[in-house]
Protein backbone atom coordinates (compact mmCIF):
# COMPACT_ATOMS: atom_id res chain seq x y z
CA UNK A 1 0.00 0.00 0.00
CA UNK A 2 1.19 3.45 -1.01
CA UNK A 3 1.60 6.04 1.45
CA UNK A 4 -1.08 9.31 1.10
CA UNK A 5 0.04 12.25 -0.77
CA UNK A 6 1.39 14.88 1.13
CA UNK A 7 -0.83 18.50 0.38
CA UNK A 8 1.31 21.14 -0.89
CA UNK A 9 1.12 24.38 1.22
CA UNK A 10 1.47 27.79 -0.32
CA UNK A 11 3.98 30.08 0.21
CA UNK A 12 3.13 32.42 2.35
CA UNK A 13 1.84 35.95 1.12
CA UNK A 14 4.68 38.88 1.23
CA UNK A 15 2.56 41.83 3.29
CA UNK A 16 4.64 44.66 1.80
CA UNK A 17 3.58 44.25 -1.70
CA UNK A 18 0.18 45.12 -0.75
CA UNK A 19 1.07 47.85 1.44
CA UNK A 20 3.43 48.97 -1.95
CA UNK A 21 0.34 48.78 -4.06
CA UNK A 22 -2.00 50.16 -2.08
CA UNK A 23 0.05 53.72 -1.79
CA UNK A 24 1.10 53.72 -5.96
CA UNK A 25 5.07 53.84 -4.67
CA UNK A 26 7.04 55.48 -7.65
CA UNK A 27 8.87 58.07 -8.26
CA UNK A 28 9.10 60.72 -5.93
CA UNK A 29 8.53 64.41 -6.11
CA UNK A 30 8.59 67.44 -4.05
CA UNK A 31 5.58 68.33 -2.78
CA UNK A 32 3.53 71.26 -4.33
CA UNK A 33 4.59 73.99 -1.49
CA UNK A 34 8.21 73.32 -1.90
CA UNK A 35 7.88 74.06 -5.91
CA UNK A 36 5.79 77.01 -5.31
CA UNK A 37 8.49 78.34 -2.96
CA UNK A 38 11.39 78.00 -5.30
CA UNK A 39 9.72 79.31 -8.36
CA UNK A 40 9.13 82.47 -5.79
CA UNK A 41 12.88 82.44 -4.94
CA UNK A 42 14.05 81.94 -8.56
CA UNK A 43 11.48 84.64 -9.35
CA UNK A 44 13.10 86.91 -6.69
CA UNK A 45 16.57 86.02 -7.68
CA UNK A 46 15.73 86.96 -11.60
CA UNK A 47 14.46 90.42 -10.23
CA UNK A 48 17.25 91.14 -8.46
CA UNK A 49 20.16 90.86 -11.04
CA UNK A 50 18.28 92.81 -13.53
Amino acid sequence: MKPPLKKRVPKPRNPYVALAIQRRAGAHEKPASAQRQAEKQALKKSLDTQ
